[in-house]
């Protein structure tokens, strides 16, 4: 592993900032070839959507030891040692605990962050301005064993028609793997619980509309070759890798939002750090109104109320969560009924 180290002068709203890089030449894709200098230059490049996109938000990075094959962990609060211009909020986190997370603002805070050995970002849907209230729903498209990237497009598609009917814009990124993220601009009037069963109602709808294709169901077992709507992506402290945010695979794929009309027939592997860049210079940035026109979830409170009323509450919550008022029995169902 090389030992140098190197400056990047980068630009921002405050000036030029140097950033110190340590072992700019060692490779984080070996498959690709691809280094950490790379991947700062890379986030240099796509600065302005990445910050418009993750910035201004509590963030977790995702840092590795090595290469991408090897061990990670997440990093939340500020690190010692940390620059000045790379600042915190303080956030409550699931079990009711208080705790300073990090927040990017400009390029060199990015580009602070690969320093610390970051390959993926994970961004909060609410703002370091009020954090306890979302001001993005997202909704996570898992592909399940049995089931194409197609599929997932089939079902993106059948769920912007499902946001429409509940009065909300959205849009649509790829999760830099085989899944979809599609995000729709909130006013961030209510706390993530609120928003959280906003999704499973959008979730049941878009189940009712496609049995045989999507599914809700929170255990494995359960879900067969159906696409799996992830509400409890939507949770506090439950983040996905944002707009632009690399991803730890073997060919430096990234999450990369798409305009509606490009998605069908689209190959997600093709967007990488290699060549995000210049999709970015030549066809734009399709998220970069995402909050102009920001929605209200009514209509999906409204949706949430029904089904309540015919039965339908609440689902099971992760399992490092406390136990919530109104969940379902936390355990799957193959075990529970091995219990009777």
């Amino acid at each position: 592993m090389a030992s140098e180290a190197m400056i990047l002068d980068v630009d921002g709203p405050d000036g030029s900032r140097p950033v110190r890089l340590s072992s700019p030449s060692r490779v984080l894709w070996p498959q690709a070839g691809l280094t950490k200098l790379d991947l700062a230059r890379y986030l240099v490049d796509v600065a302005p959507a990445f910050l418009r996109a993750n910035g201004g938000r509590p963030v977790s990075l995702q840092r590795f030891g090595g290469d991408v094959d090897g061990d990670f962990f997440f990093s939340k609060n500020p690190p010692k040692g940390a620059p000045d211009y790379v600042r915190s909020v303080t956030v409550v986190y699931p079990s009711g605990r208080s705790h300073p997370q990090l927040v990017l603002d400009e390029p060199a805070s990015a580009v602070w962050a690969i320093q610390m050995n970051t390959v993926v970002f994970h961004p909060w849907a609410s703002r370091a301005t009020d954090p306890d209230r979302p001001d993005e729903l997202r909704i996570d498209l898992d592909p399940q064993p049995g089931t194409t990237f197609a599929d997932v497009v089939a079902a993106a598609h059948e769920l912007r028609s499902v946001l429409r009917d509940a009065d909300l814009s959205c849009f649509v990124k790829t999760s830099g793997n085989r899944g979809l993220h599609v995000f729709a601009p909130i006013e961030p009037t209510h706390e993530f619980l609120e928003v959280r069963r906003a999704v499973i109602a959008a979730a049941r709808e878009l189940e009712r509309r496609m049995p045989d294709r999507v599914t809700t169901a929170w255990w494995k077992e359960e879900r067969g070759a159906r696409i799996f709507v992830d509400y409890n992506q939507a949770n506090r402290d439950r983040t996905m890798a944002g707009a632009y945010s690399p991803r730890a695979l073997p060919h430096a794929p990234v999450s990369c939002p798409l305009a509606w009309d490009e998605l069908t027939g689209v190959d997600p592997a093709s967007f990488t750090i290699a060549k995000v860049p210049e999709r970015l210079r030549t066809v734009g940035d399709p998220w970069e109104n995402l909050h102009a026109e920001p929605g209200r979830i009514d209509v999906l409170r409204q949706w949430w109320d029904r089904d309540a009323e015919s039965g339908l509450g609440e689902l099971p919550f992760p399992p490092d969560f406390p136990k919530m008022p109104g969940e379902p029995m936390r355990v799957q169902p193959s075990r529970a009924r091995n219990r009777d």
